[in-house]
């Protein structure tokens, strides 16, 4: 069962909420974890400029995915800061490839989550994940988010990420360094968790299917 942990991270607080995700992933005996990122879209110049090159130095082992890969996976987990509202450009530009894969159908019935972050508390993390969801429906994808049976979902005691619809972090001005909290990365490994264990229950099912002589008999 392979597992794909896609991101996109300019400064590493996205990484670092993949990395959560992909350590709460591989709870699930049997899961094939893989953590990838998209193609970057900024000039050099520019990067180096806002001191991003040197953050982003702390993940450049990471490598990098093209759209044909995707195929390849069983459940797949997308990363993206939020951008006004809607995934990062980045994102947007990767899976604007994915034409021919939508055409096949290849990535129908493939589970699938989103989380993301943002600079404020109220930067557009629901919007995100929710105008993400659209194209993975697109594409024929389960989608699968965080129930409130996570229970760090419903803390009072801090300003936290963290919805029905996915993993978030809220990076602040203050101390960006700190970020995501702890109560943020331990809802990112209860959403790779599940992605990973209903992944699982997806292909049981089909084995199930395919095993069965009465699989296609008419009804």
């Amino acid at each position: 069962m392979i597992i794909q942990v896609v991101f996109y991270s300019m400064y590493g607080h996205t990484y670092k909420m993949a990395e959560a995700e992909a350590e709460g992933a591989r709870q699930i005996s049997g899961a094939d974890v893989r953590l990838y990122q998209v193609e970057e879209l900024v000039p050099d110049a520019i990067l180096e400029h806002t001191g991003a090159q040197k953050a982003r130095a702390a993940f450049a082992h990471v490598p990098y995915i093209n759209i044909e890969q995707l195929a390849e996976a069983d459940g797949i987990i997308f990363g993206t800061p939020t951008r006004y509202g809607m995934m990062c450009a980045q994102m947007r530009n990767f899976l604007d490839k994915a034409g021919g894969l939508w055409s096949k159908g290849a990535l129908e019935n493939k589970v699938a989550g989103v989380f993301t972050s943002s600079m404020t508390q109220h930067g557009g993390q629901e919007s995100t994940i929710l105008s993400f969801h659209a194209t993975l429906l697109h594409l024929g994808m389960i989608l699968a988010g965080v129930p409130y049976s996570e229970k760090r979902q419903s803390t009072f005691e801090e300003i936290s990420g963290g919805s029905p619809y996915g993993a978030s972090t809220v990076i602040g001005h203050n101390k960006p360094e700190v970020r995501p909290s702890e109560n943020e990365l331990s809802i990112a490994r209860t959403q790779g968790r599940r992605i990973s264990e209903i992944t699982a229950q997806v292909l049981r099912g089909r084995t199930v299917k395919a095993a069965s002589p009465m699989a296609d008999m008419p009804a």
